[in-house]
């Protein structure tokens, strides 16, 4: 399989097609810098070198280095509405919705510790 690769000035191209600003393929070499990276701007970048300039970006941006290196540009969108984002309060446990009202486990009255019936009569 062939690495896909692109220049900087398409790099810059591609960047600024994504709202990440005007940029230029001056703005990737010093983008590449501030990454302790050594290009030129006719260098050519793979997917890999793109992540590592992406990292470099701030605000972050909404795709990959494997996606703006891609054959296809811009990358295809999905008919489909992102899934929300889920966020856990600790290890394990799931925030359910805020406005459902608790219920508790039993829905007859409280019993004490004891199963019905697992004393034994007599004794």
């Amino acid at each position: 399989m062939r690495l896909q690769m692109i220049n900087a000035q398409e790099f810059a191209r591609r960047l600024s097609t994504i709202g990440a600003g005007a940029f230029t393929s001056d703005d990737v070499v010093d983008l590449a810098t501030d990454a302790d990276v050594r290009i030129s701007a006719d260098l050519e970048i793979d997917a890999t070198l793109a992540q590592r300039l992406l990292d470099h970006l701030s605000p972050k941006v909404p795709v990959t280095g494997a996606q703006i290196t891609a054959s296809q540009w811009p990358p295809p969108q999905s008919s489909r509405p992102a899934a929300p984002s889920v966020s856990f309060s600790s290890p394990g446990a799931v925030d359910g919705p805020a406005d459902q009202p608790g219920r508790s486990r039993g829905s007859g009255p409280a019993r004490g510790g004891r199963r019905p019936g697992s004393r034994k009569a007599g004794r």
